[in-house]
């Protein structure tokens, strides 16, 4: 089924729910919500939505088994909505699976700012106009249009983050590129063009879990290189 223009959202307050599929649909998208994880993923599974909004803190099964049972089918964007700000949560959300994070309580247009952020990003839906040209290095070919990604044959299965992070630094061409920097490319800087600490460790686990779904090993790295002390380059370039 396509879903072109829809966006879900998981979350068991009712109140938050509806505030969240309000600023959605002045969006743009048709919005589908759910009260549970294990509804939220079925949803998902049912509209292929381009944006799915997800609580971490709900009755059965939480947000983070949800964002992994989501990722198994899916790579709709996903959005942890959560009121547990601390480090560790957010970690494990991005570790789940997650593009973003916004902590409550949160300002709508704060949330609106970031799935715009996101849909700025280029989703590759196959448009006659789009050049299909791909990135290739030994073992690794990447088309930015198709959004497509094939490590020695095969797919990875890249979250959106992870795409644009690998991207990011095919792109460098061997210069090095802070943790601030990867930051702002998966995700469009503030107004006040600040990058916190919190984001940078979020910029590690992704790349932690790049390297994992590329089969990269970080002491004999093929394509991501660590520069202690600032950030990653592609290797070998």
């Amino acid at each position: 089924m396509s879903g072109a223009r829809y966006a879900v959202v998981i979350e068991d307050d009712a109140d938050i729910r509806a505030l969240i599929a309000e600023v959605l649909t002045q969006a743009g998208f048709t919005v589908r919500t759910a009260a549970s994880g294990v509804d939220g993923a079925a949803l998902v599974a049912e509209l292929e939505p381009i944006v799915t909004t997800l609580d971490v803190s709900m009755p059965g099964i939480d947000g983070f088994e949800t964002a992994r049972r989501i990722r198994e089918a899916s790579t709709t964007y996903l959005v942890m909505i959560t009121a547990r700000g601390e480090e560790v949560d957010v970690l494990q959300g991005l570790q789940a699976g997650a593009d973003d994070y916004v902590t409550k309580p949160f300002r709508p247009r704060e949330l609106r700012a970031r799935i715009d952020a996101m849909l700025r990003r280029p989703r590759g839906i196959g448009g006659e106009d789009e050049v299909s040209e791909w990135i290739e290095r030994p073992g690794l070919r990447i088309n930015p249009a198709m959004r497509s990604v094939l490590v020695d044959g095969e797919d990875p299965a890249l979250t959106r983050s992870e795409f644009d992070i690998l991207l990011a630094l095919l792109d460098a061409r061997g210069r090095v590129l802070s943790k601030a920097a990867l930051s702002q490319a998966i995700r469009p800087p503030s107004a006040d063009d600040w990058v916190s600490e919190q984001d940078e460790r979020a910029i590690e686990v992704h790349v932690a879990n790049l390297r994992r779904k590329l089969g990269e090993s970080a002491t004999a790295p093929r394509w991501i290189e660590t520069v202690r002390g600032i950030g990653y380059r592609e290797a070998g370039a």
